[in-house]
């Protein structure tokens, strides 16, 4: 009996080291896995650190009368553990797979080969500035201001359609002589002609021309479209200074919550009834939300901030489905309206219940 118990023991001791030794090797051993987690959490009515350390406010106005506002309109974010330099170990990745808080992501997805960390955070960055234009500009148009909207070719991609015919700087002033206003409602116009050759009425050098471009299909996973090739930004010249300042976030995915804090900021009156309220999802200087990613620790970043209700996009609520964390109301928007409407129903203290969320049904 006392040579079994040896035994025994002598095995569980082995047992105990081997998995001691596995651990450190899964401690240190690399992984093609990055981690996505909540991060931090802006109020868009309140103010964030400066480039100086100073505290200053996310929107400013000028030229323009602006009212006090209470309780919050937050904006979510999603922090990253890891890049191509230092992968998180798979110790870390059992850990982050065991809270539903967290993500576990191809590298790849989130940092593509040949793309260095700089580039990327240069990418977020842009992406982030013509967030702030459009919202702006979505916020404007709402209101009943004039936002002066240009759409500017920033380059023809090489063997495409539009080579050798649209260059840099060309305003886009119409389409088959409809009005041109934004780069959706262009691309909308394209899709249309289903393949036909389009007359695009340009302003190059302070002259008016009219060329033709034959769209070509493209198809890339499951999405099939119709592309003549060039990149576009929409320039705007705004009748008041909207100033959104918020430094080491990027990206287009606060779009709309800066919509409704300039909203809010314009307007008597507290938006959101002075409740917590938080949401995400870009948006378009025609007011469409569009969807993001990290949804999820979004969710749970809001609630862990105190929000009572988050504003998710349609596009996402798949997402969304059994992953409320407790105590949130998910609340589905796909525009920039749907959002005020949901925010009037809060502010009057109305039937919350009724708003339209995100289900198996309607996700």
């Amino acid at each position: 009996m006392d040579r079994t118990r040896s035994g025994k023991l002598g095995l569980g001791v082995w047992a105990l080291i081997v998995a001691l030794l596995a651990l450190v090797v899964l401690t240190f051993l690399p992984s093609p896995y990055v981690i996505q987690r909540p991060g931090p959490v802006y109020d868009t009515l309140g103010t964030a650190k400066g480039a100086d350390g100073e505290q200053v406010p996310l929107i400013s106005v000028e030229g323009a009368e602006t009212f006090e506002t209470a309780g919050t309109l937050d904006l979510t974010t999603v922090q990253v553990v890891g890049n191509r330099e230092r992968t998180p170990s798979w110790f870390e990745l059992a850990l982050a797979w065991m809270d539903s808080s967290k993500a576990v992501v191809p590298l790849d997805s989130v940092f593509p080969q040949g793309v260095t960390s700089e580039q990327r955070d240069e990418r977020n960055a842009t992406l982030m500035v013509d967030s702030q234009h459009e919202a702006t500009a979505a916020a404007l148009n709402e209101l009943g201001y004039d936002t002066g909207a240009e759409v500017v070719v920033v380059e023809a991609v090489a063997d495409s359609p539009a080579d050798g015919i649209l260059e840099a700087d060309d305003v886009i002033t119409a389409i088959d002589g409809t009005p041109v206003s934004s780069a959706t409602q262009l691309r909308e116009a394209i899709q249309a002609a289903a393949g036909a050759p389009v007359q695009l009425t340009v302003l190059r050098d302070g002259a008016e021309q009219t060329v033709e471009v034959t769209p070509e299909k493209r198809t890339e996973g499951d999405t099939t479209a119709w592309l003549i090739g060039i990149t576009l930004r929409t320039d705007y010249d705004f009748e008041i200074d909207v100033t959104i300042q918020l430094d080491n976030v990027g990206g287009p995915s606060a779009g709309m919550m800066f919509a409704l804090g300039i909203i809010d900021t314009l307007t008597e009156g507290e938006l959101n009834g002075g409740k917590d309220i938080a949401g995400t999802g870009t948006i378009d200087a025609a007011g469409t939300v569009g969807p993001i990613g990290g949804i999820r620790q979004k969710l749970y970043g809001a609630r862990d901030a105190g929000a009572e209700y988050f504003l998710a996009p349609a596009a996402n609520c798949d997402e969304v489905v059994g992953h409320v964390p407790d105590g949130l109301q998910v609340i589905r928007t796909a525009t920039l309206e749907e959002s005020l409407a949901a925010l009037e129903v809060i502010a009057d203290d109305g039937d919350v219940s009724a708003l339209p969320t995100c289900d198996l049904a309607g996700s």
